[in-house]
């Protein structure tokens, strides 16, 4: 017998009474494997790895929600990355495509990573197959667009960045359920980026902030450099360095942990060299190990210069 409104009550009962294992679901994922290890990568960032589980959470509800037969709208997944160079945007993007594959979200879970040069062409009919080139590498992952908002150059009537983004526009929401795309950028560029393309705004739906490490939370992540590649500060190097932390915030392309690592880079070329001039000398292990206070005060900031500068480092200092 049907009820008044041509359900079966026996069905409605037998839907009313399924249960999913929600927590079987997670761990088959992989998904706390991912977070773990982004806990043990990533020093800090406590609010992008919150945001990071509650999104993961609510993807592993949406698919118990598909497995029980409720119907559920598939969340857009496309994200924004805002925050200075050198705070862990990269990693994250390619853990968050780890867990969107692991829940079935992604087929691949590849990250591709683009730049305004990879999208956007020098002359007409140069920009459509660079563009989407760049889309079919990256569809059944992520597209990773940094510095996203140099694709937009109001100021040039030649530029070509604007079809660039017509054709990310068209495929994000055409291929949403293949593709995931990412921009990510200075926090106050990107903002002005988004007000000026409000379809490209209203297509992302999860914009993390990435915040500026603290002097306590940078010196943590030079210690595990060091570790990573057996190497440690003597006592008086772990006083230089923190002094150094601070000094090198203050000057002009810093790049939080972009910036450590490339200090402590220059640090094991002085240790190297300082051995190596006195090489008349038997090295036992901890002399090979150890980073001392001199191989760090060589550096030019600690007369308030810039030393060694990547290109890896941004090129302007907002």
């Amino acid at each position: 017998m049907n009820s008044s409104d041509g359900t079966d009550p026996e069905q409605s009962l037998n839907q009313e009474d399924t249960t999913v294992d929600l927590r079987g679901s997670y761990e088959a994922s992989g998904i706390q494997e991912v977070l773990d290890q982004l806990d043990h990568e990533l020093v800090g960032l406590k609010p992008v790895k919150a945001r990071i589980r509650e999104i993961a959470a609510l993807l592993v509800v949406n698919k118990a929600r598909h497995l029980i037969g409720l119907e559920t709208t598939r969340p857009s997944l496309h994200m924004s990355f805002t925050g200075p160079p050198g705070t862990g945007k990269t990693t994250v993007a390619e853990r968050m495509s780890r867990i969107l594959h692991g829940l079935g979200y992604l087929r691949k879970g590849h990250v591709v990573t683009a730049t305004r040069d990879d999208l956007v062409g020098q002359y007409i009919g140069h920009t459509a197959p660079k563009t989407r080139e760049m889309l079919k590498k990256a569809m059944g992952g992520v597209l990773f667009i940094d510095e996203a908002y140099y694709l937009y150059r109001p100021e040039n009537e030649r530029d070509y960045g604007a079809e660039a983004i017509e054709i990310l526009l068209q495929v994000m929401e055409s291929n949403r359920d293949d593709l995931v795309v990412i921009f990510a950028g200075y926090k106050e560029r990107m903002d002005i980026f988004y007000q000026s393309n409000p379809g490209l705004s209203s297509r992302v739906a999860n914009h993390i902030d990435f915040p500026d490490y603290s002097s306590k939370e940078l010196f943590t992540i030079a210690q595990l450099i060091l570790a990573a590649e057996n190497y440690r500060f003597s006592d008086e190097a772990r006083v230089v360095f923190a002094d150094y932390i601070d000094r090198r915030r203050k000057l002009p392309f810093f790049a939080n942990a972009r910036s450590i690592r490339n200090a402590i880079d220059r640090a094991r070329m002085r240790q190297a060299n300082r051995l190596f001039n006195g090489m008349g000398s038997r090295l036992n292990k901890q002399d090979l190990m150890t980073i001392e206070a001199e191989d760090i005060t060589a550096s030019r900031v600690f007369s308030g210069e810039v030393e060694g500068k990547d290109r890896s480092e941004p090129i302007i200092n907002l």
